[in-house]
């Protein structure tokens, strides 16, 4: 791992992403969908950050928000210093160079008409790199570090089985020496053979690329294997940050407790307390005025419906957004 710096690579603040969806057909009525509802959180250059949480909690969203592929409602996205929001075109695709995606659906984000070739090409024109000799030894060496074979650079994406078709989209999102790589549920569309075999892959490029990870997931023994921290997302919202050994073996906010407890465990006779929710996740439209897990929560407590929680700093850089642990609670945490 990179020395840390005081300075994260990417500082994310107060983001929040709304989409407008319309209803009816006489009277159209506009609401608000709060996909990501104001959440804060900085990767230092050299680790990766787990983002976690259930479907729908805004996971995907934040890091299309992030790369501005879907432009923020409201925040900050500071990347090396610099805020992304405020860039003009050309300016935000040149610090695009140093942050790039790897998507879930390896078959879908390559172009079908395109060979590897073309598709390996693409941002290496788009960056300036007109000589295709250049190109090509580029293309060859990047094919090269993520274990496919040269002569692969000719065929295209339906000729490739899913771990391959992923092995390209890593190599398009290395091909500019980027800083940052979001990556996007990598490994959910594939065997579990294979899973590893990208993992693997994922650990071995960030030692030699220096390479920082913001590594999106719903899969946590996944997250444990490839994270230094671990972020848990509630409806759009933030519910715990902290260090992902620490997490796992002491988690704080009772969602985490929740999705830490579903784990399964690989020796049946030991004995481990599943913990149960009752009640649905509520609507992104109309999001509770107080903890968005209020209405799941087995500690809540008359505050939780009134008051949303704050981020709290509990333990050497561990936060947790729960009423449990804010002192003027005036009691202890249960």
């Amino acid at each position: 791992m990179a020395e840390k710096h005081d300075e994260p690579l990417l500082d994310v603040q107060d983001l929040k992403i709304f989409f407008e969806k319309k209803r009816g057909f006489i009277k159209k009525e506009i609401t608000k969908v709060k996909a990501v509802d104001g959440i804060s959180f900085s990767i230092q250059e050299g680790e990766t950050l787990g983002l976690v949480g259930e479907s729908g909690c805004g996971k995907s969203t934040t890091g299309r928000g992030i790369a501005q592929l879907i432009p923020p409602t409201e925040g900050n996205v500071l990347f090396q210093g610099e805020n992304l929001a405020g860039l003009k075109r050309g300016e935000l695709r040149e610090k695009r160079k140093d942050m790039q995606m790897v998507f879930q659906d390896p078959y879908a984000s390559l172009n079908p008409r395109l060979t590897v070739e073309d598709i390996l090409a693409e941002p290496l024109k788009a960056h300036g790199i007109r000589d295709r000799k250049e190109r090509i030894e580029k293309i060859n060496k990047m094919l090269d570090v993520v274990g496919l074979n040269r002569n692969y650079a000719y065929r295209y994406a339906h000729e490739f089985s899913g771990g391959q078709r992923q092995r390209i989209g890593i190599a398009r999102a290395l091909i500019l020496n980027p800083k940052l790589i979001i990556a996007d549920e990598p490994v959910a569309a594939l065997d579990v053979s294979i899973q590893a075999q990208i993992l693997n892959l994922l650990k071995d490029l960030q030692s030699e690329f220096n390479l920082t990870y913001l590594f999106i997931s719903h899969d946590l023994s996944v997250v444990r294997h490839l994270t230094n921290r671990l972020a848990v997302m509630y409806l759009g919202r933030m519910a715990e940050i902290g260090d992902t050994e620490k997490m796992f073996n002491n988690p704080k906010h009772p969602y985490t407790q929740t999705l830490l407890s579903a784990i399964p465990i690989s020796n049946p006779r030991d004995k481990k307390e599943r913990i149960i929710l009752e009640g649905d996740v509520p609507s992104p439209v109309n999001p509770p005025k107080g903890c968005a897990f209020a209405g799941r929560c087995p500690k809540v407590f008359d505050r939780c419906y009134d008051e949303r929680p704050s981020l709290l700093t509990i333990d050497d850089d561990h936060q947790v957004a729960c009423h449990l642990y804010d002192d003027s609670n005036g009691g202890e945490p249960s």
